[in-house]
């Protein structure tokens, strides 16, 4: 059993709760927001609402910070945005003219409390507080410096060792700008970040710009960054622009500032697997819509893979436009063919073996009237183990289906990924122990087929950076950690390398 941490009701404590196992998939990846008005607002609302828009990325846990004028009022919990904010925890965070907010999924350290974002750390030039999205390469390296000159971590996450670093260089330059910059020396890898110092909101994206970060504007001229465009819709802020790979923004009472002295410094490589399956389809990244790009993706493995079938429907919901796509490309007619649960999210828990082993059966349900007695076109956006898409597609036999010829929007996973994505252990990966032949046996399919390395770099007309595909085998963008997993942090004294 594993346990997970929730706060007790005053918020100063913890006690654990027993939660059952579940085999990992692929996960999202976190949510980062800030806000910077010219005056004192309820900012922490706003970031409420973003954080809403960004639930999709990060499911596990959620923080907001208020600033209001360098006193610093914030409330972390593990949950959904709207378990961990009721309206009178929201209300308690009070005004402010700048907020920091955080979904995570963990991709470093576990999912108990102590790792929830945003980050708070005191130091005598003030507080700040650090909410990001990636997975740092060097952290190990780094937290053993840090920790050889008296650091003293309360985290297992690689998170807070950016936010040590920046406050070591703070103490050096005087300066949070300088301090951010400085930082961006040391640290390598994935990461999107939004700090909090006491006068300032800063929005910073690594040289290789592997995770999104956008930069927006409220009516009443307040400065908002988010992960993602969709949070800023979903505040009535007007998007602006998207933060260069390397780029520091600061954005304070007197404007925004931006610093690009690490622009251009390292080959931009935007996660892919952003477009395939992270982002909502609304949200435009880059510059390139994720609808579109999902769209393009099944037609191009229409192109690939053609077949002859009566219907092509998609796994809800990464695999939807996908299949719309396809349809359009092949002439093959869409069909809706499963109704998902809308009441059950991503972190559905069942509690026995025999629930989870019906748990898509619960979350999905196929429509007879469409698939019976059809040849059917099954799009989804991945398959990591095989054991989600086997039980996927048993739900179609089950509901009459003639045939399924299964077509994945992404390539075979092949690698694992040291940037933020749940892919630790590339012996896990079915793609590794099977040919494409031998999975569609396996998850029983009449065919099966993946769109090519060679096209997945397509999808995006209008983005005009490169792509990460080391997941997929298309190598890897900077030097590969020795000391990887989501948990190296956390492993018992036996496993740990001497």
């Amino acid at each position: 059993m594993q346990t997970e941490y929730r706060s007790a009701p005053d918020g100063l404590g913890a006690q654990a709760v027993p939660t059952a196992s579940l085999p990992r998939h692929i996960h999202e990846e976190c949510g980062v927001f800030g806000v910077c008005s010219a005056a004192s607002t309820d900012v922490g609302s706003l970031a409420y609402y973003a954080l809403y828009a960004l639930q999709h990325r990060g499911q596990e846990s959620a923080g907001i910070v208020v600033n209001d004028d360098g006193v610093f009022r914030s409330w972390r919990d593990v949950g959904l945005v709207g378990e961990v904010f009721p309206p009178e925890r929201l209300r308690s965070l009070g005004k402010g003219n700048i907020a920091v907010g955080h979904v995570r999924y963990g991709t470093t350290g576990s999912d108990n409390k102590r790792n929830v974002q945003p980050i708070l750390v005191n130091h005598y030039k003030g507080r700040m507080a650090l909410a990001h999205n990636g997975n740092l390469t060097n952290s190990h390296e780094l937290r053993q410096e840090l920790e050889s000159k008296g650091s003293i971590f309360h985290t297992t996450t690689d998170s807070e060792v950016i936010a040590y670093i920046i406050v070591q260089e703070r103490l050096k330059t005087g300066s949070i700008e300088a301090a951010v910059s400085a930082a961006m020396d040391r640290i390598t890898g994935a990461y999107s970040l939004v700090i909090s110092s006491p006068g300032k909101l800063i929005a910073v994206r690594d040289p290789h710009g592997f995770r999104p970060l956008c930069m927006g504007r409220l009516k009443d001229g307040s400065v908002v960054f988010a992960s993602e465009s969709c949070a800023l819709d979903a505040i009535g802020a007007h998007f602006e622009r998207d933060i260069l790979p390397g780029e520091i923004v600061v954005a304070d009472r007197a404007g925004v500032k931006s610093d690009v002295s690490h622009c251009g410094k390292a080959p931009r490589k935007l996660c892919v697997f952003e477009f395939i399956y992270f982002a909502r389809p609304d949200s435009v990244i880059d510059g390139s819509s994720v609808h579109i790009a999902r769209q393009r993706a099944g037609a191009f493995l229409a192109l690939e893979h053609p077949v002859q079938a009566d219907i092509v429907i998609g796994v809800p919901d990464s695999g939807l436009d996908a299949a719309m796509g396809y349809s359009r490309q092949s002439g093959i007619p869409y069909g809706i063919g499963f109704i998902k649960n809308k009441y059950i999210g991503r972190t559905f828990i069942s509690p026995t073996q025999t629930m989870r082993e019906n748990e898509v059966s619960i979350k999905l349900n196929p429509v007879r009237s469409v698939v019976e007695g059809k040849r059917v076109v099954l799009i989804d956006d991945s398959i990591v183990r095989g054991t989600t898409c086997r039980r996927t597609i048993d739900l179609l036999r089950k509901a009459g289906a003639k045939e399924i010829h299964m077509r994945v929007s992404a390539p075979p996973f092949v690698s694992e990924c040291y940037y933020g994505t749940d892919i630790d252990d590339k012996n896990k990966l079915i793609a590794n122990q099977h040919t494409t032949q031998e999975i569609a046996g396996i998850i029983g399919a009449d065919s099966l087929g993946y769109l090519s390395l060679h096209d997945v770099v397509k999808l995006a007309d209008n983005t005009e950076s490169g792509f990460c595909t080391a997941c997929f085998g298309g190598g890897y963008p900077t030097e590969i950690p020795h000391d990887g997993g989501k948990d190296r942090f956390e492993c018992k004294i036996s496993e740990r390398k001497k």
